[in-house]
């Protein structure tokens, strides 16, 4: 038990000491990652991003700087965002993400971006969406009709959606697949938790999902490519070192058992 506080206690010490010193690791950006990005990049000022906050607080420390991310790249370029959570748990995470960016950015409310809330039954709405998002959401989530913002006024179905990202920690993006991309020609793109990535690599290799974006490195390398290190690359640094203090006591570990047998044998 004792030693295991302390092991708790050194990786605390060591990911405290990182986010204090800020060092900057080098970040290689995967081609995946530069895909979406150069995807965004290409859509012109007028398009619309539907962004949809599909996972649980407990992930937001991993998943939350892809959507900060993906948040300000769009706002920065003028793009709309349409903001929504097929997630109870990721609505007021959603709004209070893409609110903060927006100040950030000088973007309006109503104009640049609408954030339509939650809706249980995930297939129904995704589906009710390719024919009417009033239909689904009649009201956004502070409760403004959907036709009196512009934004909301502006898009009625995917047709006037360029792009969705599901920002999830399960199989949420399977649900885009399917009744989104397949079903509409709605272009989907995943920003997962890494666990998750190996299970939606086929829809991408099958070009049923049009990018993925691979957890908290998938968060440093967007933000790479932004030019702009927030908190995907200080969450890199910290990951790094507490990994490198796990293999060096495991290192330690191993050498301390070897000197053990060696006493007992001599």
């Amino acid at each position: 038990m004792r030693a295991r506080r302390i092991i708790f206690a050194l990786l605390a010490v060591a990911m405290i000491a990182v986010m204090i010193w800020r060092p900057r690791l080098p970040i290689t950006v995967t081609d995946s990652t530069r895909a979406v990005f150069a995807m965004i990049d290409a859509l012109d000022s007028n398009a619309v991003v539907m962004i949809s906050f599909d996972h649980e607080a407990s992930s937001l420390p991993e998943i939350g700087p892809i959507g900060a991310a993906i948040a300000d790249h769009c706002f920065r370029r003028g793009i709309k965002v349409v903001g929504l959570a097929l997630f109870s748990e990721g609505n007021a995470i959603g709004y209070d993400l893409l609110s903060r960016r927006a100040i950030r950015q000088g973007r309006e409310y109503g104009d640049d971006w609408i954030y339509l809330g939650f809706r249980p039954q995930y297939t129904a709405a995704i589906l009710g969406m390719g024919e009417d998002i009033g239909e689904v959401f009649a009201t956004d989530y502070l409760g403004a009709p959907l036709s009196r913002l512009p934004l909301g006024a502006r898009v009625r179905n995917y047709e006037d959606i360029d792009l969705v990202v599901s920002v999830a920690d399960g199989s949420m993006p399977t649900y885009w697949i399917e009744y989104a991309a397949n079903r509409y020609g709605e272009k989907v793109v995943a920003a997962l938790s890494a666990v998750m990535v190996t299970s939606f690599t086929p829809y991408q290799e099958s070009g049923q999902l049009a990018g993925i974006l691979t957890g908290l490195k998938g968060a440093a390398e967007y933000e790479q490519l932004l030019q702009s290190p927030a908190a995907g690359v200080r969450g890199m640094a910290a990951q790094s070192a507490a990994h490198v203090l796990i293999a060096l006591l495991v290192l330690w570990g191993n050498i301390e058992a070897w000197r053990s047998r060696k006493r007992r044998a001599a």
